[in-house]
């Protein structure tokens, strides 16, 4: 049975997430502040955490924050005001995986997280040996598909798992272009129709870490009106 943390302070949204979810047959844990779900979260397993923005003593970035720094990899879904569109991308930068906004509907939530739990699971799985191939050579990036590694030369570059997936899915076809709608059914799936904001958000956070001079990007291009590229050739 896959266990969920759920952390909102507003007691009704935690008992409509808490009933749907054990109707879904899932475990269901329950916190009302940030300081409560790190601990939780640091010392119990979860499968996917729902993890409010604003909650007291630590807001869900904060919370967020610490978690992938302690390198805790839990797949966590943002719950968010429509209002909080700052608040969310910096979530997302941090390591959150999706986000949803009030008010949703538990089917909505379910679906989300039977996604990132999907990817979540398909990433940590083991990976059958592969004589050639499984390394990618390109931009001067060494892209380790068996190992989820990549790295600058000897350097390390620390991505998130839907970075490292999105950086891949670009290394395959490069010189492609591809639409947000495109980049959403190929790195996030169907469920996540009509987010192109979260391809944005990625796409600006991974520039950071691949890219010599981020403002000025010269492998990941934005075709303006369109979508993105990767250019580089192979070495």
């Amino acid at each position: 049975m896959s266990r969920v943390l759920v952390v909102d302070d507003e007691p009704a949204i935690v008992t409509l997430l808490q009933y749907n979810l054990e109707q879904a047959d899932y475990q269901v844990v329950t916190a009302i502040d940030g300081e409560q779900a790190l601990k939780l979260a640091e010392h119990e397993q979860f499968d996917v955490i729902l993890l409010d923005l604003m909650l007291p003593k630590l807001d869900g970035v904060e919370v967020t924050k610490r978690l992938r720094q302690e390198k805790i990899k839990t797949p966590i879904i943002m719950i968010t005001a429509k209002t909080s569109e700052f608040d969310t991308v910096v979530g997302l930068e941090l390591g959150a995986d999706d986000y949803i906004t009030k008010p949703f509907s538990p089917r909505e939530v379910l679906a989300r997280m039977k996604a990132v739990m999907r990817r979540y699971h398909d990433d940590a799985a083991p990976k059958a040996p592969v004589d050639n191939g499984h390394v990618i050579h390109i931009a001067g990036l060494s892209i380790d598909q068996d190992k989820f590694q990549v790295k600058r030369g000897q350097q390390a570059i620390d991505l998130t798992p839907k970075e490292f997936e999105l950086l891949l899915f670009f290394a395959k076809r490069p010189g492609k272009v591809w639409s947000r709608e495109q980049l959403l059914e190929g790195v996030w799936g169907f469920d996540y129709s009509g987010q192109t904001r979260m391809v944005d958000i990625h796409v600006s956070h991974l520039r950071e870490k691949i890219e010599p001079d981020p403002k000025h990007p010269q492998l990941l291009k934005t075709v303006r009106g369109f979508g993105y590229t990767f250019e580089a050739p192979h070495e």
